[in-house]
């Protein structure tokens, strides 16, 4: 690829609060983003979602219809950044839908991972070529079918004497992780933001804890803490993944129900914020190499900053900052990493790390959606 191409990449996360874009030119040196925009979730739409991926009982009717909505969602959001932006339909070569995670379930009898947002729609209603599916080829090779993220951060974040570690806080968090002269690592620590999210919301009605202000009221609960970090997932060996269909507040309720006297819900809110950095830190660490090991952080919880700080507090013998302070806006990473994986898949170059997802080897994820 000698000249430089234009991509969409369009990330709706676990925290299900709107569809992140981004318009990337990349070329065989370098992935920028030229233009991004957010646009919101409907909140009719999430509590649908909520309900789905909380276990409610749901039929094929409202996946299908939801599965259109989710369609004309994620086209909408396109189209307004290109209004936004300035560029035309007929400047973007394709569109990397990363597609809203329902349900994930990559281990037992019968692992399938499911994404809604009807990629025929995007591609019709933009008139945009889309690349959509991403996981699924990764399971069918025995994979995880997640992170798929490490690839793309390994080709921006190359480590020189130490190791570097991204880190994404979304919904679930996950750690991309490059050591000198190693194969590069990948996969979801527990707990970013949904539980926060979900537990502050039903307390106080916020849809997050601004400022970690709810958090920052309340006092961490040893015992609880404790019973909530010997739960299995965080001792399982790499590769894992996770999403909202574990960690959930069914998930946390069962732990509560556990505990003696008066729970405050502020210092719930303590002990989980205390979770995800816990959580987060006794992972990152265990891969420190080098004499100036790097945390590069990106994702909804850089806008925390009683996480942030615990991260720094937790990992001292690390350099602890941001993707958006080494050139990366820690806000679409995502976005920008599903550009970049539909500009594999449209130039059918393997995008998958078999020892990032375990699948049996490496391959060009997607499916691609032609106008």
């Amino acid at each position: 690829m000698a000249e430089a191409e234009l991509y969409i990449g369009v990330m709706s996360g676990t925290s299900m609060d709107g569809v992140d874009t981004a318009l990337v030119s990349i070329d065989e040196h370098a992935t920028t983003m030229l233009a991004h925009d957010f646009y919101p979730m409907p909140l009719a739409l999430k509590q649908t979602l909520l309900g789905i991926c909380q276990n409610q009982e749901t039929s094929l009717k409202p996946i299908g219809e939801l599965d259109h909505q989710l369609g004309h969602l994620f086209a909408d959001a396109v189209n307004q950044l290109l209004d936004k932006s300035g560029y035309q339909a007929g400047d973007i070569t394709a569109i990397g839908n990363h597609g809203q995670t329902v349900f994930h379930q990559p281990e037992g009898d019968i692992p399938f991972t499911m994404q809604l947002g009807d990629a025929n729609i995007i591609a019709v209603k933009t008139g945009i070529t889309t690349v959509a599916d991403f996981r699924r080829k990764d399971m069918a090779l025995g994979g995880q079918g997640a992170p798929l993220v490490p690839a793309f951060h390994r080709t921006i974040f190359p480590p020189q004497d130490s190791t570097v570690v991204v880190l994404n806080i979304g919904g679930i968090a996950n750690i991309s992780v490059m050591q000198p002269g190693k194969p590069t690592l990948g996969f979801d620590t527990g707990p970013g933001n949904t539980l926060l999210d979900a537990w502050v919301e039903q307390h106080t009605g916020k849809a997050y804890d601004v400022d970690a202000q709810f958090a920052r009221s309340g006092t961490i609960i040893p015992q609880l803490l404790h019973a909530l970090l010997q739960d299995p997932f965080f001792s399982r060996p790499a590769p894992k993944s996770s999403g909202r269909e574990y960690f959930n507040l069914h998930w946390l309720q069962q732990y509560l129900d556990n505990e003696n006297g008066i729970i405050l819900p502020h210092d719930v809110q303590a002990t989980l914020t205390e979770l995800s950095a816990q959580s987060i830190a006794d992972d990152v660490d265990k891969f420190r190499s080098g004499l100036h090991s790097e945390l590069l952080v990106c994702g909804g919880g850089i806008h925390n900053p009683l996480l942030i700080n615990r991260l720094i507090k937790l990992l001292p013998n690390w350099t602890v900052t941001t993707t958006t302070e080494r050139g990366v806006d820690g806000d679409y990473m995502e976005a920008i990493a599903f550009a970049w994986l539909a500009q594999r898949r449209i130039h059918n170059l393997p995008s998958n790390l078999p020892e990032v997802t375990g699948a049996l080897k490496a391959t060009s994820l997607g499916v691609i959606y032609p106008v």
